[in-house]
């Protein structure tokens, strides 16, 4: 009896220690971690996997040397055994999504996308991370976060992070002012200070003294490749601080850069940086940098490449290549990060996207992939007389798709909605006859897009007293937005000529020689931030959706941006802890939640362009979860026109347009498709003026298409498409 008491207590200890301590012992047989959408698995030596931690997505690994970190959408979360995990986001701000369901609304809050998250190389207390406007640090391994601003940038758009201590002998001394009181740092005991390195899209790369954050950022630019005619340097993707064992002298700096194919060290004592790798090529990426004593990993197009420091040789890892495609299909989803475990390894590999193979989109994407095609304004879809041209030139040109407006710019609906509700917040003008239409390109095999004009919506803005308008709190009344010119008055009987489309009125000067010419944007517009034009635009792409259009395509979700009187703009729906992002994301939620077929929004080049969602919260990085096609304007005759138009300028469109498709498909980390809207129109502007012609169509075609044939829109608002290329 005793042997079996004995024996069954051993059983009863084992099965204690097996259950508690079990999976922390099955962790040391991994020898890769993976993160995913779906969260953290282990990969053992013979390729099985087995999920460590679910509770959300994970786009980055860290291990400090004492504790694992993760990086996802539920912020940082930390693990000393890789079995038991906390949240460390105290101190980080908080981005709220609201949620409209059976007439109710409800409230997700959330961590503000984290951009990037690493630990310093000496001390794994510290660890620096950023959102795409401040930057912030933590001394107690992220159990509290204080914010360090950012760089004084005029826009968001921050992509990478490092902290190292530096020497400080070489910073500049401090100021004779500098209270006595600041708090003692033990770095500074040894001349060493805190650094801690930001990179923004479009302003590039600077630092701060964080025992020191009243002295300011300061740039660090110097030596890094700028863009084509331009003085910004091209982003910094990644940011990399280095010690090497048992050598003396400070830690190494390394960055690297998104859209070409470059890698530097910095000269800390010279603060610039030294070109270190090139590919040679005038667009490519390199990104996720992970440095030892004798070579840099990094990712780019379609491998793991590593750069040997010592012979300036580079290598194709195809061992790693193979390992994100083997763990990713066992665990049967694609790889955000890699980590190789000690002693296999002892490195992070994150930006994985870029290994990715183009036959890994979803079906809506599969759907709405490759098309090229026309926007065919509404007015010239009456009948079969009027949009026979258009048919004729999409069987010329060999186009496979038609967008064409079902809610108009003036918030007019084209065509007759059977739901009835729907003319409760919109009025029909001049419908098309939708069903005879939709089987006319049916016929022709022609991809159907409905373009939904959203937020720039008069109709529904002077609906219900101003309900749902963008309030003027300086007026009290609908907000307009309107710009002001200064002239001379003229002598009784003579008077200028201010006939036009534009409302406008005389205001009185504070010279009574001058009169003030107001003059208001013909634009009306309803509030990003309510649910019920959210729902109101849900309800018109699900009936449209019904009644055959194949993808629906939303423009202006963005705020207003013209006007000397934005500061008076109120937006009177807006709920607490929410902001511009936060209401387009919103808005995307609702709809995506409402329809299964594709959707399209339309965005500003400049927001396709740079990493950022300045002036309109149309942030490519954020938006991309929740759609399938992104499509940016990138007329040539919008931007600066000298940008990229050196020598030959003429190829101005293709640069463009190749670049442009690209840098949107890198930002939204190949997870949507990057259908541009090509320019083929003329406008009275110098490049315009100099070189447009068919040639000029011609290029911003080939441009998109060397860019991976994504698929492209001709916009001409007047319908006159003479200037696009032949099919071939």
């Amino acid at each position: 009896m005793k042997t079996m008491i004995s024996t069954g207590r051993r059983l009863f200890f084992c099965a204690c220690f097996f259950f508690l301590c079990g999976p922390f012992l099955a962790a040391q047989n991994w020898i890769y971690l993976a993160g995913t959408p779906q969260g953290l698995y282990g990969i053992n030596r013979y390729g099985a996997p087995g999920a460590v931690w679910t509770g959300g997505q994970v786009k980055k690994i860290l291990f400090t040397g004492t504790y694992w970190a993760l990086l996802g959408d539920q912020g940082i979360t930390v693990s000393r055994d890789l079995v038991n995990w906390e949240p460390r986001n105290r101190g980080l701000p908080v981005k709220t999504i609201k949620v409209f369901e059976g007439g109710t609304k409800s409230f997700i809050p959330a961590i503000q996308e984290i951009k990037d998250l690493e630990v310093h190389p000496q001390n794994p207390d510290i660890l620096v991370c950023a959102v795409k406007d401040a930057v912030y640090l933590s001394r107690d391994a992220g159990q509290n976060w204080q914010s360090l601003g950012m760089p004084p940038y005029r826009t968001n758009g921050i992509k990478a992070v490092a902290a190292a201590s530096m020497p400080a002998t070489m910073l500049a001394a401090p100021a004779p002012s500098a209270p006595a009181t600041a708090p003692p740092s033990s770095a500074r005991d040894s001349q060493e200070a805190l650094i801690v390195f930001v990179s923004h899209s479009t302003y590039g790369v600077h630092y701060i003294d964080a025992d020191k954050p009243r002295s300011g950022w300061k740039e660090l630019n110097q030596g890094l490749e700028t863009m084509e005619t331009t003085d910004n340097p091209d982003e910094v993707s990644d940011i990399a601080a280095f010690v090497p064992p048992a050598l003396p002298g400070p830690p190494e700096i390394f960055v690297s850069q998104t859209f070409k194919g470059r890698i530097y060290r910095l000269d800390w004592e010279a603060k610039a940086f030294t070109p270190l790798w090139s590919d040679g090529a005038d667009f490519g990426a390199a990104d996720s940098l992970s440095v030892s004593s004798q070579s840099i990993r990094f990712v780019r197009d379609g491998e793991v490449a590593e750069f040997d420091r010592a012979g300036q040789e580079i290598t194709s890892r195809r061992d790693l290549l193979n390992i994100y495609f083997r763990a990713g299909s066992a665990i049967g989803s694609e790889l955000n990060c890699l980590y190789a475990l000690p002693p296999n390894g002892g490195f992070g590999l994150s930006e994985l996207w870029l290994l990715r193979e183009d036959g890994t989109r979803p079906e809506r994407q599969q759907q709405a992939l490759g098309r090229e095609g026309l926007y065919i304004p509404a007015n010239h879809a009456m009948d079969d007389s009027s949009l026979a041209p258009y048919l004729r030139i999409m069987a010329e040109k060999n186009l496979n798709m038609a967008v064409i407006d079902m809610k108009d710019d003036y918030g007019r609906l084209r065509f007759s909605p059977r739901n009835q509700a729907l003319l409760s917040r919109g009025r029909v003008f001049w419908p098309v006859d939708l069903d005879h239409f939709v089987t006319t390109m049916k016929e022709r095999n022609i991809y159907l897009v409905a373009r939904i004009v959203v937020f720039k919506d008069p109709e529904l803005a002077r609906r219900e007293g101003g309900r749902y308008a963008v309030w003027d709190t300086a007026a009290n009344k609908p907000w307009m937005g309107y710009y002001d010119t200064r002239r001379k008055k003229l002598p009784p009987g003579e008077s200028y000529d201010d006939q036009g489309p534009q409302l406008r009125e005389i205001l009185p000067s504070d010279d009574s020689d001058y009169e003030i010419l107001r003059t208001y944007y013909d634009e009306r517009w309803v509030d990003p931030y309510s649910e019920e034009v959210w729902e109101y635009t849900a309800a018109l792409a699900e009936e449209l959706i019904s009644r055959g259009f194949n993808e629906i395509q939303f423009d202006y979700i963005r705020f207003p941006t013209d006007g000397v009187n934005l500061s008076s703009a109120e937006y009177r729906w807006k709920d607490p802890g929410m902001d511009m992002e936060s209401a387009v994301l919103s808005f995307l939620r609702h709809v995506r939640s409402r329809i299964s077929a594709p959707i399209s929004i339309d965005i500003y080049g400049a927001n396709g362009w740079y990493r950022t969602g300045a002036r309109t919260g149309q942030e490519v990085e954020l938006l991309a979860p929740y759609v399938d096609v992104i499509c940016p304007m990138y007329y040539p005759s919008h931007f600066e026109q000298d940008f990229l138009a050196q020598d030959p300028a003429e190829l101005r469109p293709y640069r463009i347009y190749y670049q442009g498709t690209r840098r949107a498909g890198y930002i939204g980390r190949g997870r949507v498709i990057v259908r541009p809207y090509v320019q083929a129109f003329y406008l009275t502007v110098a490049y315009d003026r100099k070189y447009y012609d068919e040639t000029y169509v011609l290029r911003e075609v080939q441009g998109v298409r060397d860019a991976g044939k994504p698929g492209l829109t001709y916009w001409n608002n007047t319908g006159r498409y003479t200037d696009i290329p032949a099919a071939d």
